[in-house]
């Protein structure tokens, strides 16, 4: 799924109103089809009964960004998680961008068991907190993924596809914890969001 929003809204990133309807109706398609199949495999019944569905904001194409990137591989670490489980990553690198005139940076992290894999060659993480963190968004933050060669100068984000961990619907999951330095100073009103279910 993400893949395809990826190459679409690479299309989409200057916003022209065709574009616009044809990416906001694309993405609607494929977030019902990725509640369903959420829904229906990842959650029990008694999950079910207290996250019925999945809350989505709006599509907005100004959240799609291109960021410059800046290739700085680290040493492999165990990435912090929510339930014990070892999970090694590395940093790529570090993205940096502007929302509303305000410079944001965030890390870029490569899971070293998904590496190797063909299917991941360019497959990198982007865990982030922002200013709706803990009130429109799970408490824990959120996820994005991306798809670049890691000698890209930039890098297009798009943040109507970040979204939650399993852990914001179930404790029976492991997640990766946000790292501090990846809290951003504005609001990402975009991509997955968060009821209320107490």
């Amino acid at each position: 799924m993400k893949k395809i929003l990826l190459i679409l809204s690479t299309f989409c990133a200057i916003g022209a109103s065709f574009c616009q309807d044809t990416y906001s109706d694309s993405l609607t398609r494929e977030r019902k089809k990725f509640e369903n199949r959420f829904l229906l495999q990842i959650l029990n019944q008694e999950e079910l009964e207290k996250h019925p569905e999945i809350c989505f904001f709006p599509v907005d194409t100004s959240f799609i960004i291109e960021a410059d990137f800046v290739k700085e591989v680290g040493p492999a670490f165990v990435m912090p998680m929510t339930k014990e489980r070892t999970v090694y990553y590395r940093k790529m690198g570090t993205l940096s961008f502007k929302i509303n005139d305000t410079l944001c940076t965030l890390n870029v992290y490569q899971n070293l068991d998904l590496a190797g894999k063909k299917k991941y060659k360019n497959y990198y993480f982007v865990p982030f907190k922002d200013a709706t963190t803990g009130s429109s968004t799970y408490g824990a933050g959120k996820y994005l993924d991306c798809y670049f060669s890691k000698e890209a100068k930039k890098v297009k984000l798009d943040f109507n596809t970040s979204y939650h961990p399993f852990c914001a619907y179930s404790d029976r999951y492991s997640c990766p914890i946000v790292p501090a330095e990846n809290r951003i100073p504005v609001a990402i009103t975009a991509g997955e969001c968060y009821f209320s279910h107490d």
